[in-house]
């Protein structure tokens, strides 16, 4: 187990770890658990207080970051004694010439001016003695050895002019990436081979001009599009000079954006066809691109829908196209296979069953024990999702599990009521998830996201958000605040292990979304990877906070390039986001509750999600239905998340169900 992680528990007398059972490395063999059982200790504070506030220091969202202690507390010192404004001390070595000293010439006589000192030389006896060593280095003793090569030798860099200064550096760079963008050839391939490498993954702005320049007139296939909320993404892509051919069901959005001209091709496909049929006719239409003068080879795929994911990595292996490994998709969609690889890996993890049949729900509870979670293994968006307090309950929870998933229907990729509005040709839910349904247990404490983008095989982005407490039983999102209020020990430990469980799951590439808990008594536990960049406002978040732009990172990973996004020493903006939850069921009345949301200083944006006279429904019945979301901007999170509380209660004060 990494060190990072030994925090997690203690080793007890028996030598295993408490709180989960492991498998060894070498047997495979199931280590007892002689822990205490798993559940939520009962004087944990979930909710940050306004007594006993969260104030910690947040953790560097890049490796070798400047500044990583740096804290929401600390003042950065800009006076004479600063870091920043410490001037540097060069060590200068003085050579002299054998056989004399600092204040007297040779045999004691009196000291030579500059002019007269000799050369340094190497002397007759390190000839003899390493005529090996010299050779290394390139000094022979056949010739007099030349004076650059004893001064490298001896003096180095001696007399070589000195480096650029950090300004004159900047502005051969940009001269660099200049010519470096100048001819750029037709293929992607051939851009990314002829660039200079050591420009290419340049933390800097003049690396990030250069990615993008290689990046401007690539053709990105987008599968499946998500509904029409999703459409900043594909205007980014066209602001980067991206060609964008969308595949997805005929009746999609997405076809108007081939109208605006901002997309060169759309590709209906029937989606409600089998997964085999679905990969044949994406195959078959993206082969045929090549021959069509409007779109030309596609150079990448990408996708942005949780559904497609594992269907973009298979035909990106198909069409030998840079992307995640298929087998690595499948791990992170099937929540049973995650736990597995954790358990592999030497990763914690709570006690999970996996519940095939109905015969199966009362072994699961004798192993995981209550509270638990019962949820489907390939689910997304927490749909099916549910906290059960007994075995009585998981087996209700169980049998209603067809009727709540047949409810809902599957559109561009993603789960969305059935309203009938998909013309027939939705796939119903309960299709796509599966039967399988996994029982785990339930964990406590702080909930967090960690937005990860990974490039070259490691990870070059890491930025922790704090989320609210759900909204049980059903576990509905209510708001999150980034950067984190965690204390920086327990942040550095959340990013490892999101970082460590993306590589479990065996990927190397790409933009993850991967929530997690830090519980009481069991440190750092993994909640599930989401192998495609979060939904909601986090794009809005991670570019506001860090300036890192998750599309544009997103395709630079489908195209091949590598990613280094730019991040500056400390946040720019601190940024609250909450979706609203209904509390009570019932017919809106009006949308009187968006009025404290008007002309708000400090609100960047809302976005109501219902209208008058539809039915909400509240957490007593169901999974309760999101009013609007809201996000808002202060000068610190502790200060942006209470202005959001704050406007919260306000807008519930304001909801008129009849």
């Amino acid at each position: 187990m990494p060190t990072s992680l030994s925090s997690l528990s203690s080793l007890c007398t028996c030598g295993c770890f408490s709180g989960w059972t492991r498998l060894t490395a070498t047997t495979s063999r199931a280590v007892p658990d002689c822990s205490p059982s798993w559940g939520p200790s009962p004087e944990v504070d979930e909710i940050p207080s306004h007594d006993r506030p969260r104030v910690g220091s947040w953790a560097s969202p890049v490796p070798s970051m400047p500044a990583p202690w740096g804290t929401w507390e600390m003042e950065i010192n800009e006076g004479p004694n600063s870091y920043e404004n410490r001037t540097s001390h060069n060590l200068v070595l003085k050579l002299e010439v054998p056989g004399t000293d600092s204040h007297r010439g040779p045999k004691g006589g009196p000291k030579k001016g500059p002019k007269e000192l000799k050369k340094p030389r190497i002397s007759e006896t390190s000839f003899t003695a390493q005529p090996g060593r010299l050779q290394e280095v390139g000094i022979t003793r056949t010739n007099s050895p030349p004076s650059f090569m004893v001064e490298q030798l001896l003096s180095s860099p001696g007399s070589l002019p000195q480096g650029l200064t950090q300004e004159e550096s900047d502005k051969q760079m940009e001269r660099n990436v200049d010519k470096a963008l100048q001819n750029l050839p037709k293929s992607i391939n051939e851009r990314i081979a002829k660039s200079p490498r050591r420009l290419l993954v340049q933390r800097s702005p003049q690396g990030q001009r250069l990615r993008q320049g290689i990046l401007r007139g690539a053709t990105i296939a987008f599968i499946t599009t998500g509904y029409e909320g999703k459409r900043f993404i594909y205007e980014k892509a066209y602001e980067l000079g991206i060609r964008i051919v969308l595949i997805d069901s005929p009746t999609s959005w997405c076809q108007t954006l081939v109208e605006e001209k901002k997309a060169v091709k759309f590709i209906p496909v029937d989606m409600s066809q089998a997964s085999s049929e679905v990969v044949k006719s994406c195959l078959t239409a993206l082969e045929a691109c090549e021959n069509d003068p409007l779109v030309g080879k596609v150079d990448g795929l990408a996708t942005f829908a949780e559904l497609s994911v594992p269907l973009t990595a298979r035909l990106a292996e198909l069409l030998g196209l840079p992307g995640p490994q298929p087998d690595a998709t499948d791990k992170a969609r099937d929540k049973a296979a995650t736990r597995r690889a954790m358990r592999q890996n030497g990763l914690p993890t709570p006690p999970v069953y996996e519940i095939r049949c109905d015969a199966d729900v009362e072994k699961a509870a004798e192993v995981v024990g209550f509270p638990a979670v019962l949820k489907p293994v390939s689910g997304a968006a927490s749909v099916g999702v549910k906290k059960v307090e007994s075995l009585e309950e998981l087996r209700a929870t169980y049998e209603a599990r067809h009727q709540e998933l047949g409810s809902l229907v599957v559109s561009s990729g993603n789960i969305v009521k059935d309203d009938g509005s998909q013309g027939g040709k939705a796939i119903g839910a309960a299709s796509v998830i599966g039967a399988r349904f996994l029982l785990e247990s339930y964990l406590d404490g702080d909930e967090v996201d960690v937005d990860v983008i990974m490039s070259d095989g490691e990870w070059q982005f890491a930025a922790v958000s704090d989320n609210g407490p759900t909204l049980e039983p059903y576990f509905n999102e209510t708001w999150a605040v980034s950067p984190s209020l965690l204390p920086r020990k327990k942040q550095v430990e959340l990013r490892e292990l999101a970082v460590s469980s993306v590589k479990a799951l065996g990927f190397q590439e790409g933009i993850f979304h991967v929530e997690l808990k830090y519980t009481s008594n069991h440190g750092p536990q993994l909640i599930e990877v989401n192998a495609r960049m979060g939904g909601g406002p986090v794009y809005a978040t991670n570019l506001r906070t860090w300036g890192v732009d998750l599309v544009e990172e997103a395709l630079f990973c489908a195209a091949g390039i590598p990613s280094r996004p730019v991040v500056p020493r400390l946040p720019i903006e601190c940024i609250a986001n909450a979706d609203v939850n209904a509390l009570r069921s019932g017919r809106l009345t009006d949308l009187n509750f968006m009025k404290p949301l008007f002309d708000r200083e400090g609100v960047i944006s809302h976005n109501c999600h219902v209208s008058v006279g539809e039915e909400v429904v509240g957490p007593m019945d169901g999974l309760p239905t999101w009013l609007v979301e809201v996000v808002v901007s202060k000068g610190t999170p502790r200060e942006a998340l209470d202005f959001l509380l704050r406007l919260e209660e306000e807008v519930q004060e304001n909801v008129q169900v009849a």
